[in-house]
């Protein structure tokens, strides 16, 4: 019997001084089996540093046609394609021929580096891509966040992404570095 995937509940605040942009969610993830907390809420945060109106979740690690996240015009035309993770170039360059904008947030420490030192110089290429990495705190902060019901506030400001959960017990301070791409 193949396993299911667990649901996450997400209501989250956001206030985001930077672009500026404010508002309520209330989100719905759903785990994979094969995918790690860390990785759902590498998700999350993606959601949080982008987040818009039609900002949606793509359908998850079993399709290959659809980013961990996308944004699209309500003509269907594809806005922000968003990644998380080690995508291949490939996939990349796909993506940027398909959208206007391709982010990708990597983490996982010693791999991400390795990752970004041998696709940097093809990525280069994309103009419409933008890759930014969390340090291997950052993202174990994020994974201690995860909680089956979790309420959450996100401020944004200088490039800083402050979250509490919660009654304000458990916080993480997120600064993702950009490696490609202008902010």
């Amino acid at each position: 019997m193949a396993l299911k995937s667990t649901i996450f509940k997400v209501s989250v605040s956001i206030a985001d001084m930077d672009r500026p942009y404010y508002g309520e969610h209330a989100l719905t993830l759903a785990r994979h089996p094969s995918e790690t907390d860390e990785r759902m809420m590498v998700r999350l945060l993606a959601f949080l540093m982008f987040a818009a109106e039609r900002l949606e979740f793509g359908r998850g690690l079993s399709t290959d046609d659809e980013p961990a996240l996308w944004l699209k015009s309500y003509t269907g035309e594809i806005e922000r394609w968003i990644e998380v993770g080690l995508p291949d170039e490939r996939l990349l360059r796909k993506a940027a021929g398909r959208a206007r904008e391709v982010v990708v947030i990597v983490y996982g420490g010693k791999a991400a580096d390795i990752w970004w030192g041998k696709e940097s110089r093809a990525l280069a290429r994309l103009d419409n891509l933008r890759v930014f990495a969390l340090d291997v705190e950052q993202s174990s902060a994020l994974a201690a966040l995860a909680a089956r019901n979790l309420q959450l506030q996100c401020t944004i400001q200088d490039g800083q992404i402050w979250l509490t959960a919660g009654d304000g017990a458990q916080t993480a301070l997120i600064e993702p570095r950009l490696l490609s791409g202008s902010q």
